[in-house]
């Protein structure tokens, strides 16, 4: 079964991806690459960006989906880094590239999504207030953000789901501290 011109061009993006930097991949090479015309490009795609957005929405997408209900901190942190993790150049690519922010978006939504499947399980149905509940999910959102970007920064040069491991067994009993907390301000 052959792939859709739309599919192959998004292969052939994701292949030329993996071997060199963003910013040197151009539709040309692409079209090439994939046997299709210019014109079929820019008839799914409106510019390599465009087609960026696109991968990374569907990266995300699935791994939202494919992700079950995070039992830790450390499994929410570790759904995050899979986002960047199963295709590792690519991401280091786009990382260095002007589209990180893409990139960055993206990876925001799927620790915001592994994070409130993980306080729905965890805070449940504990007396907080809505806000309190926002704020305690927001910051955990951030904190797995910012240790998949810390990761990556490094050029996911360290063992990064030990260290998480060891971050969370570092932090054990935090979300119940906070948690009591919450309750005795709402009581």
């Amino acid at each position: 079964m052959s792939l859709s011109a739309r599919e192959s061009i998004k292969a052939s993006f994701r292949k030329l991806l993996e071997e060199r930097p963003l910013r040197e991949i151009t539709v040309r090479e692409i079209v090439q690459d994939c046997g299709v015309n210019r014109n079929s490009f820019y008839y799914h795609f409106k510019d390599i960006p465009a087609l960026l957005e696109e991968i990374i929405t569907e990266y995300a997408d699935r791994i939202i989906t494919s992700q079950g209900p995070a039992a830790s901190l450390a499994d929410c942190l570790e759904t995050a880094a899979r986002f960047a993790q199963e295709n590792r150049q690519a991401v280091l690519h786009i990382n260095q590239s002007a589209h990180r922010d893409l990139f960055e978006r993206y990876l925001m939504d799927v620790c915001r999504q592994v994070v409130q499947d993980y306080a729905a399980a965890v805070i449940g149905r504990v007396p907080v207030s809505s806000e309190d509940r926002e704020i305690l999910i927001r910051f955990y959102q951030c904190e797995c953000f910012g240790q998949v970007m810390a990761w990556l920064n490094s050029g996911m040069r360290y063992d990064m789901a030990r260290q998480f491991r060891r971050l969370c067994q570092l932090a054990e009993g935090m979300t119940d501290m906070l948690l009591r907390r919450a309750m005795a301000e709402n009581a």
